[in-house]
Order: structure tokens, then C-alpha cells, then sequence
């Protein structure tokens, strides 16, 4: 076999482990979130920094564009100079929580992306969140990590491989965006 078959026919065993309930679930938070007019913050690093900036894009653009109602989310990790100040001169583990203590209310969405489970500034950002009730989304890989329990909603993808993992969060943040792209 092939190493792009191979790749594609682990992709799939790891799509599989995909809940798809959950993922409805996190439709419903985030319909909720745009019929009250609540904040979503989105979080993650490296692959997952992508695909939180990238999920961000779709939801600002595609699934709000010429709408009545429209999106209020951010990715936390586009904000650079914040990012880097705060990691230069408090500590990397703080770069997401200190950007929700300036804009994070009650009610608000905030989804944490990690393909380990085990960041520790997306662990802290969860930590924050739950604990001024916003409503939180753990997505994440391998056994979960610390961050799994923190999520209200735990979406997994169980899988060993990062490469597999990342691709598999793309897919879930479609299956939410294009969702409300192509609603009627």
C-alpha cells in the first residue's frame, strides 16, 4: 500500500472516532450563541492555532455574510502582539487567559482546540472560562488530556497520529461552519 493510502485509510479509522451527537451538540451552543448575541472565543497552538483562525474566518464570513444574524467570534491566537507580550513578559501559559479576562462574559462560548489535550494555555483558558460560566468545547486527541474534563462538551478524536488528529478538527470545524453556510 501506498503511504497516501495508508495516510487516508487511518484518516478515516480516526474519523470514525468522531462522535457526530457531539458535534450536533456543538451546533446547538453555537446557534445559541448567535440568537443571543454572545461572544466565542476560539484557542489552540500550532495546527490548532490554524484551525482556530481558520474555523474564525468561516464562522465571521462565510456563515454570517449577507445574514440577519451574524457570528461574534474571535480566534485568540490571531492577536500576535498580545501573544507575544504576554509570553515575553508573564509566561506563554497565560497568552489565552488573560485575553478572556478582558472580553470573556458569562454565557459566552469558549472552545479550546489541542490535539494532546495537554497546552497548557488552552487548559488555563477552559480553567477561566468554566469558572465565570461561560460554556466550553474541548476539542481534542489521543486519550484527551487534562483538557477533555474540562470541556461542558468533549469532542475527541482518539488517534495517535497529530497529522490525523489536526485533519479531523478541520472536519468537525466544517461540519459546524458549512452548517450554518448552507442552512436554509
Amino acid at each position: 500500500m501506498s503511504y497516501p493510502a495508508e495516510y487516508k485509510t487511518e484518516l478515516l479509522k480516526a474519523l470514525d472516532t468522531v462522535d457526530l451527537a457531539l458535534v450536533n451538540q456543538a451546533i446547538e451552543m453555537f446557534k445559541d450563541a448567535r440568537a443571543n448575541g454572545r461572544r466565542i472565543f476560539v484557542c489552540g497552538n500550532g495546527g490548532s492555532a490554524s484551525t482556530a483562525s481558520h474555523f474564525a474566518c468561516d464562522m465571521v464570513k462565510g456563515a454570517s455574510y449577507n445574514r440577519a444574524q451574524r457570528f461574534r467570534i474571535l480566534a485568540l491566537t490571531d492577536q500576535v502582539a498580545t501573544i507575544t507580550a504576554y509570553a515575553n513578559d508573564v509566561s506563554y501559559d497565560s497568552v489565552f487567559v488573560e485575553q478572556l479576562r478582558n472580553f470573556a462574559e458569562r454565557g459566552d462560548v469558549v472552545m479550546g482546540i489541542s490535539g494532546s489535550g495537554n497546552s497548557p494555555n488552552v487548559i488555563r483558558a477552559l480553567e477561566y472560562a468554566n469558572s465565570i460560566g461561560c460554556r466550553t468545547i474541548a476539542l481534542t486527541g489521543r486519550d484527551g488530556g487534562k483538557l477533555a474534563p474540562l470541556g461542558q462538551l468533549s469532542i475527541h478524536v482518539s488517534a495517535p497520529h497529530m497529522g490525523r488528529i489536526e485533519d479531523a478538527h478541520m472536519m468537525v470545524c466544517h461540519m459546524i461552519g458549512y452548517y450554518f453556510m448552507e442552512e436554509k
